[in-house]
């Protein structure tokens, strides 16, 4: 008789270059390029500065996508960055990471994102409704639709990234090629440029766009040729990225120039506006709209599923581990997780929640990037294995993204103490609940032996 074990179906490996490039783009391009450009203006003030502070953001991207996709590499079956965390540092530092995931990075991207949409969405129906309440409803609407299992077919899904694509190209063209900002040069000449203070608090807006490019980590099991293919779908797809925001960035200085840039919370309507009056504006309003939504829902899904595994591990509230037996999705999860997305919302405005997130945002990608040098050195007295991906130039270029996400993370704090602190202090007081937690959750295991 054969072995009685079941064999383990490997995943199919069907992606190739282009797949991996699509896979890497729509994971990085959301809904920020069409604010976050404003955000940036704010901060520095010259052409050449918020290009550069794009340009610089691509480069962390880029290195971050490799370091991510290393590790993925190195740790094929446990995946995720709540287990590279647990398994380089201690249980603690997953636990924190989880967290702030669900108090501060998860929820205030979510945040963040159902503004953007409150914002134009307003800018098409010309409601005056306030962004945060719109922003609310939407957060509550696709909460509702996720706990019910209700999951957007592949076809809707591509229709969604069709339109912010078209959205990004019909803002890129009407930028490039229509009127050109009458104030366009002098106001380089004439404000200070923000120096690098300035840049660094730019940094903030440039990361929370940037941010996705983990997404590059989960798909290497299903590549053909994932040692030859995946560098090139990982180069291909952020160097597009780059060169996507960096246009984008360019059309909107082109068409307002860096002070009208500057004074203007919807960028990309007053692009349309300045080309093709009220209709170009409420075309591009409708675009973003619908592809922030699309954008939303697809993220809704994904944290819940570390909330409930920490739930599991008996470090965080029983109830949070509940598997809907008809859904087959982690309900309460990601009802926790919608309240509190609704909370920063209303509690804060665009600006001061990307502040509140990237602070800790980058602090773990930096923790993170720092796990691979770890788990490197636990391989060094193990044969290499010449097949697996690894980052080019590593040390030297793993230390730069570390060092860059750290040095973002410090300027972020000192720069803006009042919304980057409480992202901290929600840290801190997770150091403080989780012996609590672990404590009973070794009671109850206890418990459960003796019985």
């Amino acid at each position: 008789m054969g072995n009685s074990q079941p064999e383990e179906v490997p995943l199919a490996r069907r992606l190739g270059v282009f797949d991996a490039t699509m896979i890497v783009m729509g994971g990085i391009i959301g809904a920020g390029i069409f604010v976050n450009p404003a955000v940036v203006a704010r901060n520095v003030h010259t052409s050449a500065l918020i290009l550069g502070a794009w340009l610089i953001g691509g480069l962390i991207a880029l290195i971050g996508a490799f370091v991510y996709a290393e590790l993925a590499a190195l740790r094929p079956r446990v995946g995720g960055q709540y287990a590279y965390l647990r398994d380089a540092y201690h249980p603690i530092v997953a636990f924190l990471y989880g967290w702030t995931l669900l108090l501060v990075v998860q929820t205030g991207g979510m945040a963040g994102a159902a503004i953007i949409f409150g914002r134009y969405f307003g800018e098409l129906f010309g409601f005056s409704i306030p962004e945060q309440l719109l922003a609310a409803v939407a957060l509550g609407v696709l909460t509702v639709i996720n706990c019910l299992g209700v999951r957007a077919g592949s076809n809707v899904q591509s229709a969604l990234m069709l339109t912010k694509l078209v959205a990004i190209a019909l803002l890129i063209g009407v930028g490039c090629f229509g009127p050109i900002a009458t104030n366009l040069t002098g106001t380089d000449a004439t404000v200070d440029s923000g120096g690098f203070a300035g840049l660094g608090r730019a940094m903030a807006p440039v990361i929370f766009a940037y941010g996705g490019w983990q997404t590059a980590s989960f798909i290497s099991g299903e590549m053909r040729h994932p040692r030859r293919d995946l560098p090139r779908g990982l180069l291909i797809g952020v160097i597009g990225v780059i060169l996507c925001y960096v246009l984008v960035s360019y059309s909107c200085l082109r068409a307002l120039g860096v002070a009208g840039l500057a004074s203007t919370n919807i960028p990309a309507s007053e692009v349309m506006r300045h080309a093709l009056g009220e209709r170009g504006a409420h075309v591009i309003a409708a675009g973003i709209a619908v592809s922030t939504l699309g954008f939303l829902s697809q993220s809704i899904l994904t944290a819940p599923r570390v909330y409930y595994a920490m739930a599991r591990d008996g470090v965080f509230f029983k109830a949070v581990g509940y598997l809907d037996p008809r859904t087959q999705v982690p309900t309460v999860a990601i009802i926790l997780q919608g309240i509190c997305a609704t909370a920063i919302a209303f509690t804060g405005k665009y600006d001061q929640i990307l502040n509140y997130v990237v602070a800790i945002d980058v602090l773990f990608f930096g923790l993170t990037g720092a796990s691979l040098l770890i788990f490197r050195a636990r391989l060094q007295s193990k044969p290499s294995d010449e097949g697996r991906l690894r980052v080019p130039w590593h040390p030297v270029t793993t230390g730069l993204f570390i060092l860059a996400c750290w040095a973002i993370s410090i300027s972020t704090i000192f720069q803006f103490p009042r919304n980057a602190g409480i992202g901290v202090g929600i840290l801190a007081a997770g150091a403080l609940v989780y012996p609590l937690w672990r404590n009973r959750g070794a009671a109850e295991s206890a418990r459960l032996v003796s019985e």
